[in-house]
């Protein structure tokens, strides 16, 4: 089961998490106000995972609870926690740092909406 800092918000309905661009951060010389066509490797970047999905709940009142349960992950400052997907990968040390939500409220057999969740690792300066 998906979960963050021990908590099932993902449980209601499906969802997926995708990986974002790993690597080193890479500046051009424009950007660094000079010309030529260098770049130059700047850090490392953070991890960021991106968990797409669609909260589902049998009334209104009980998707507001997912959704507010959601939008409760998000403080100042960020707190790290593990993020595990429910094929049992799981990222240790990662923060919530935005939760979206796409699109209206849909309501049939059930009420529910589609979101975009993004954690993020942050780099420790040395």
């Amino acid at each position: 089961m998906s979960s963050f800092k021990g908590r099932s918000i993902f449980a209601s309905g499906p969802h997926r998490f995708t990986v974002g661009l790993r690597g080193p951060y890479i500046l051009t010389s424009g950007q660094l106000g000079s010309p030529g066509p260098n770049t130059y490797p700047s850090g490392v970047r953070e991890l960021e995972i991106v968990a797409k999905g669609r909260l589902v709940a049998t009334s209104r009142s009980a998707l507001d609870s997912l959704r507010d349960a959601m939008a409760a992950e998000l403080i100042d400052p960020p707190t790290a926690g593990a993020l595990v997907d429910g094929g049992g990968r799981s990222w240790a040390d990662v923060s919530m740092i935005g939760y979206e939500e796409e699109g209206p409220v849909e309501r049939g057999r059930v009420w529910s909406v589609a979101y975009t969740a993004t954690f993020r690792r942050f780099n420790v300066l040395p």
